[in-house]
């Protein structure tokens, strides 16, 4: 029986080959017989006009937002300076001026 290759997205020794593609089956990731380099995860971050966004960014609320469980409300034209990139539902971590750190996503904010 021939040794099939590791998945190269996560190491595992339990790939099966379908139809001329590998699988993982411990993390679903498919590839073909060629291609043993790791598939690419850097997401590109954009603000609301496409944009692309860098760690240490300053960028520019555009909409009034409300602050969830505060009466405050983060005002159209807030500058928020030197902001982290993450992954998640919100893709922004940053600390606002008057009201702490937060969490805001890139739709709502432009690069300066």
């Amino acid at each position: 029986m021939p040794q099939l290759p590791a998945c190269p997205n996560c190491a595992s020794e339990y790939t099966y080959e379908s139809e001329n593609i590998f699988i993982c089956p411990e993390c679903a990731h498919e590839w073909s017989m060629g291609e043993t380099e790791l598939p690419s995860n850097d997401k590109v971050f954009r603000d609301a006009h496409g944009n692309e966004l860098q760690d240490g960014d300053t960028v520019t609320v555009i909409k009034d937002l409300k602050v969830k469980g505060s009466s405050l409300v983060v005002k159209v034209g807030t500058k928020v300076k030197n902001i982290r990139l993450v992954d998640g539902d919100h893709d922004i971590d940053c600390k606002i001026d008057g009201i702490g750190a937060m969490k805001l996503k890139t739709e709502f904010v432009k690069k300066v």
